[in-house]
């Protein structure tokens, strides 16, 4: 039988002891522009700077756990609410000098949330703020290079998943599923070509049946989808060539 027991002799202080945080990178779509939450660090190290959320994992809770917990304080949404957006394991981040006080090892997390009103700030953070995602200045610690890898991240699954349908309300019109491909991209897609190619990928959206009926920027009526049962997109739904 195999012993799931502590060795004998065992000495946990044999190596030395460092902590593991997480940082989210949570990314929304405002209008015609992807915004990133940033907080001001309300403390040294880095007080007065612009950082992602985050913090320490406590010692009994998940990495996971944490991300959602700090999801939530950041955001302002009950813990119900940020349990149910899209959050995904970006990497983990652990040069040795990354953080001044000591070793510390990072998993980092995107999250996608719909349109949210202003955030406030918890924990430490002196506040908090949405912040155009191409446009945010040096940030704190190695959250430069996280912003950029969860970035690159969403853009790319953009292409092959239904992660798209994250950014927008539980209903949405395609022509609000289309602005969320173009502000992300950076790109202007051609509508009735877009329009084509999700309603015949299988799975993707699920019209709604009946009303209610939003009106469209002409005044004609819009019908309204919600996210389908779909999780990746067969063929994938590419971004125009040089704009990757």
């Amino acid at each position: 039988m195999m012993s799931t027991g502590v060795p004998a002799g065992y000495d946990p202080y044999a190596f030395e002891p460092f902590a593991v945080t997480v940082d989210l990178a949570v990314f929304t779509v405002h209008a015609t522009r992807l915004d990133v939450l940033l907080v001001e660090r309300g403390e040294d190290p880095y007080k007065g700077c612009w950082a992602l959320p985050g913090g320490f994992v406590r010692p009994h809770e998940s990495a996971e756990d944490a991300a959602r917990r700090e999801l939530a304080e950041e955001t302002g949404l009950t813990p119900d609410t940020a349990s149910a957006l899209h959050l995904e394991q970006l990497r983990t981040y652990s040069d040795p000098d990354r953080d001044p006080r000591m070793r510390v090892v990072s998993v980092a997390y995107a999250a996608l949330v719909p349109d949210l009103p202003e955030p406030r700030g918890g924990g430490d953070a002196a506040s908090a703020r949405w912040w155009d995602a191409g446009a945010t200045g040096p940030l704190a610690f190695d959250h430069d290079r996280i912003l950029a890898d969860a970035y690159d991240r969403i853009g790319a699954k953009l292409e092959y998943t239904c992660l798209a349908t994250a950014f927008c309300p539980p209903e949405f019109t395609l022509g609000e599923l289309q602005q969320v491909y173009e502000t992300v991209w950076g790109v202007t897609l051609d509508r009735p070509n877009f329009r084509r190619k999700v309603l015949a990928t299988p799975g993707f959206v699920q019209a709604v049946e009946g009303p209610p009926r939003r009106t469209g920027g002409r005044g004609k009526p819009a019908a309204l989808y919600r996210a389908g049962a779909a999780t990746a997109l067969h063929p994938p739904l590419l971004r125009p060539e040089g704009h990757s």
